[in-house]
Formats: C-alpha cells, structure tokens, sequence
C-alpha cells in the first residue's frame, strides 16, 4: 500500500462521538482525553518535501504523562524521522475547552 495524503478517514460527530464515548467509559476519571498541537507545528510538519500526512505515536513523559510525537509520513509509508518531529501538547484535561460530546458525558 502506498500513502497518498488524500485518504478517506472523516467520520461523523455521531461516529466521532460513541468513540470517544468508549474511551471515557473505559478510562479512569483522570485520564487524558485528548491533545492540542497548533497548525504551526503541523503545517511545518507537512511542508516538509515528501510529506504526505502525520503519524502519532502514543509516548509517556519522564512523570509517566501520556504524550504524543508527531511525526510526518512519505507515500511509502515512512517516517520521516530526520525531519520536524511534534510533541509538548497542551492536555485535556485541563486544556478541554466547553463540554461537548466528544469530552464528557454531560454535553
């Protein structure tokens, strides 16, 4: 399989929804729920020459804090690991925004 950068992975909120529903039901009350990158450090992962999309990689800080590291991907489906790498999101919770039906339950 070759990546192409125009796969079909959009779902619904509906979708999107009972997914992350699945998650908190299975999680612990203090479990990260999810991540912020900005479009800096995306858009500077996906200019790189090559780049097709972004792979995550689930990570664990010294402290044991779930992480992410982003990392851009080539039609063969590399890594392009030399090139620029994401990390240092901003964690929800606390950074959640309002309630909504993919962070909590009471939305």
């Amino acid at each position: 399989m070759s990546f192409t950068g125009n796969e079909d992975q959009e779902i619904t909120l509906s979708e999107a929804s009972a997914l992350t529903a699945n998650y908190r039901a299975a999680s612990a009350s203090t479990a990260v729920l999810g991540h912020y990158f900005g479009k800096t450090i995306i858009n500077n992962i996906l200019a790189q020459e090559d780049c097709v999309g972004i792979r995550a990689y689930y990570a664990l800080t010294s402290t044991g804090q779930k992480q992410l590291v982003l990392v851009g991907v080539d039609e063969d489906e590399n890594d392009l690991c030399n090139g620029v790498l994401g990390d240092r999101s901003f964690l929800c919770p606390p950074v959640c925004g309002n309630s909504n039906v993919l962070n909590s339950d009471n939305s």
